[in-house]
């Protein structure tokens, strides 16, 4: 005789999540170069080989396609070959001897290393190259208002597609519009136009400028404030994503047509299509950008400093491409204009035909101090891009925004 058994879904559900297996995090550099340093029995080699093959791709690693993965300062090596292999640099400096993990030849270097460098690599066997790459090291440790934080209001983002432009026609481009939470419709509010814009709001991005924006008008430290997110033209045949074929021409060129295209552009638009309104003392209109979109957001304001008062820009671009290496004599010989300006640059920036990038934002510093601007100008170990501004923009934004409530 059997004795049905009954069991409530409550002890099902407890059981079968009680049986289900834990999925492993996946391997980091860090993590590697822990593990790695640490004794193993055979079963955790055997599931260390596997979490380095699923980091580096069995794939890749077969193929000897250039296999380095890079957290912060730690750098890691993986290449599958039955003979003792080692990092050097690309001048014949060893890095350091691989370690074999398993018995099919995958040998892994980990190492942390020093910090804003670029440097080409080989992984070398019987002292010729297997993989051969290049190694570029520039970490930065955010500050808390670059991240969400619990209880700050989230901004809303919308986007839409312009297509019209009379002043750039033949052009497609992305626009991104941030508008805060505390802001209430009808009421007017500040501006700030951001180029190369979709990148810089994305929050998964490295500039994050919405969620600072979140955090930086949550605590007054900057007014309510819109932000129109601006992509540069690309033609309409380009795919959404590929590099804009009209970037350096707006982008570079001086002159008025980009401010323009603003004015009469895309800023009506943004006003037609959401219920925002921009306060009209340029001390409340600020204008940004890295590389060329520094340059542009310069020359948008050199331009009209009737409307845009406040320049963030970053590694930019005041050198021989369409004429923007004339702004430090430009700036010496004219007026004095009632803009603000924020550069940032970094002596890991470019060098070549077309200038020296650090050279050129020393230039443009010292007509600025000359001429008696309200400027500032902070210096990094940066390379070009967008990676030094990111930590830095929160006291940046703090200090453009500091005169406006």
């Amino acid at each position: 005789m059997f004795r049905r058994l009954f069991l409530s879904p409550l002890f099902l559900v407890l059981a079968l999540h009680a049986e289900a297996p834990q999925a492993a995090e996946p391997l980091t550099p860090i993590a590697l170069k822990k593990r790695l340093e640490g004794t193993q029995n055979a079963a955790e080699t055997n599931q260390l080989h596997e979490d380095i093959i699923r980091l580096f791709g069995r794939q890749n690693l077969l193929k000897g396609k250039p296999s380095t993965k890079i957290e912060a300062t730690t750098v890691a090596w993986a290449v599958m070959d039955m003979n003792p292999a080692r990092v050097t640099r690309g001048d014949g400096t060893v890095i350091g001897n691989m370690t074999r993990v398993g018995e099919d030849g995958l040998q892994v270097l980990v190492q942390t290393m020093k910090n804003f460098q670029e440097f080409n690599y080989r992984i070398e066997v019987d002292g010729a190259a297997r993989v051969a790459g290049m190694v570029h090291l520039e970490h930065y440790d955010y500050t808390a208002d670059s991240d969400p934080q619990p209880g700050v209001p989230q901004g809303r983002l919308e986007k839409f597609q312009w297509t019209q432009s009379k002043i750039f026609p033949d052009t497609v481009r992305d626009v991104t519009v941030y508008i805060p939470e505390q802001y209430k419709a009808g009421e007017e509010a500040c501006l700030m136009v951001w180029q190369d814009g979709s990148r810089h709001v994305d929050p998964k991005g490295p500039m994050r400028a919405g969620v600072v924006f979140d955090n930086l008008i949550h605590k007054k430290k900057m007014p309510v404030t819109i932000g129109v997110f601006v992509d540069p033209g690309r033609k309409p045949e380009q795919k959404p994503g590929s590099k804009a074929a009209n970037r350096g021409f707006e982008y570079d060129s001086l002159g008025d047509a980009y401010v323009n295209f603003l004015l009469t552009e895309i800023l009506p638009e943004v006003e037609k299509r959401y219920p925002v309104k921009f306060r009209q003392d340029p001390k409340a209109w600020a204008i940004a950008g890295g590389s060329s979109g520094g340059i542009c957001s310069f020359t948008a304001a050199w331009e009209r400093p009737d409307k845009f008062h406040k320049v963030l820009s970053w590694v930019g671009t005041f050198v021989d491409i369409r004429g923007g290496n004339a702004y430090p004599y430009l700036v010496r010989v004219t007026e004095r204009k009632p803009i603000r300006v924020y550069l940032l640059d970094g002596v890991n920036d470019l060098d070549n035909k077309y200038g020296n990038w650090p050279l050129a934002n020393r230039m443009m510093e010292a007509s600025l101090k000359y001429m008696n601007y309200d400027f500032r100008m902070d210096w990094t170990e940066c390379f070009h891009g967008s990676r030094g501004m990111a930590p830095h923009l929160p006291e940046a934004l703090e200090w453009l925004w500091r005169d406006v409530k």
